[in-house]
């Protein structure tokens, strides 16, 4: 995978891998199917893999050409429909959503006319705990339709070289770009109504992205069972997993420290997300941590009034710190120096308590909020409020 650092490749290998077995990839590319699996999780939302009959479709000679790249690649420079589909389609993905349009491709060189798609995304969970773990995109190309006239060629190269945004973007994931392509609504409008009469997709043409799709999800199931890590099309889970979308979820993953994000304007204030490092401090498995109050950490020698003064800062809206003695999961215990902040959204209203935790050898009756805690609590908030712009953005 050139220009990949060995770690990014070993990442992106593992994330096949480690879900569904190394066998899984050559299962993949004997199906007679265009489409590529790429991990939202991943810094980049990569590419993971590519099939067969997609790298000959675009044209090109392996799956190094793919791999580890920009899941927007699979648009191929975006065409006449593609600035508006790229806004809906990273919406889908924000809001882990399945999504089905046509798109223009252009072939890797260029060397052959530009193709239409029908192109079938869906979000792959966890059953476990109901984590977003993959989308799988799927393109079926759509057989050509009549000749257009000579005016819509005319707008075809004005969306291309007039705009000369409209290719570029795709490889942009920028706060930037993304109001760059807003400002053309009404052209996009009129794109999208050219692109729906120039190519629309055929009944059978969607019966065999659906074929695909159900197809590749028995596959990916069938082998998941092989590492004990079951998947589904479905998230099968409680509701407030949906309180943490996929862009947020990815940046809050990159925080090493313990911490779990929760969600105040729910009666129980549940925990929406747990960090790795607390599900290793606490001893627990996420889809035990998940949904329950923070106070399921308690027991009988937690002292009361910290507990109490816990609820009282998250009624208030206000962050505190305090040393309470916690349990784990095999009934040891330990003393959590305890921060607790608001975190506030795009908006400036109070969307997440964001709690960060530091076991200490010893109970601290006046404790203060370390430097790293503080550093968690910033990179949260940065994390919200920009996860906030972007589906602001997106809904544009």
């Amino acid at each position: 995978m050139e220009g990949q650092s060995s770690a990014s490749a070993s990442a992106i290998e593992e994330s096949i891998n480690s879900r569904y077995s190394y066998w899984v990839r050559e299962a993949l590319d004997e199906l007679p199917y265009s489409f590529t699996i790429t991990d939202p999780c991943l810094p980049g939302h990569p590419i993971v893999f590519a099939s067969r009959e997609f790298l000959k479709m675009c044209g090109y000679s392996s799956d190094e050409d793919v791999i580890g790249k920009h899941q927007m690649i699979m648009f191929q420079q975006a065409g006449i429909n593609n600035r508006r589909s790229l806004l809906d389609i990273r919406h889908a993905i924000a809001q882990e959503t399945s999504i089905q349009l046509t798109l223009l491709n252009y072939h890797k060189n260029n060397l052959t006319p530009p193709f239409w798609t029908l192109f079938h995304m869906f979000p792959v969970f966890s059953k476990d705990d109901g984590r977003l773990i993959h989308f799988v995109g799927v393109q079926v190309p759509i057989m050509p339709k009549p000749t257009r006239s000579e005016s819509d060629f005319s707008r075809m190269n004005f969306c291309e070289n007039g705009l000369g945004f409209c290719r570029r973007e795709v490889c942009s994931d920028t706060m930037a770009e993304l109001e760059r392509i807003s400002s053309f609504d009404s052209v996009l409008a009129d794109d999208t109504e050219l692109a729906d009469s120039l190519c629309k997709a055929s009944d059978l043409e969607k019966q065999r992205a659906h074929t695909a799709m159900s197809t590749i999800l028995s596959m990916l199931t069938h082998y998941s069972q092989l590492t004990g890590r079951l998947v589904s099309d479905k998230r099968c889970c409680a509701s407030y997993m949906s309180r943490v979308g996929a862009s947020l979820y990815i940046s809050l993953g990159r925080i090493k420290q313990s911490f779990v994000l929760t969600d105040p304007h729910k009666t129980c204030v549940p925990i929406v997300y747990a960090s790795d490092a607390f599900l290793e401090l606490t001893g627990y498995a996420r889809h035990e941590v998940l949904g329950q109050n923070s106070r399921f950490l308690s027991g009988q020698e937690t002292d009361v009034s910290a507990e109490l003064q816990i609820r009282n800062s998250i009624e208030a809206g206000q962050g505190c710190t305090i040393c309470i003695l916690n349990y784990r999961k095999d009934g040891s215990t330990f003393w959590n120096s305890l921060h607790m902040s608001p975190v506030r959204n795009a908006s400036g209203k109070i969307a997440y308590f964001v709690e960060v935790q530091m076991n200490v050898k010893h109970e601290n009756p006046n404790p203060r909020p370390e430097i790293r805690q503080l550093s968690v609590v910033g990179a949260v908030k940065v994390a919200v409020r920009s996860s906030g712009m972007i589906a602001t953005c997106s809904n544009s």
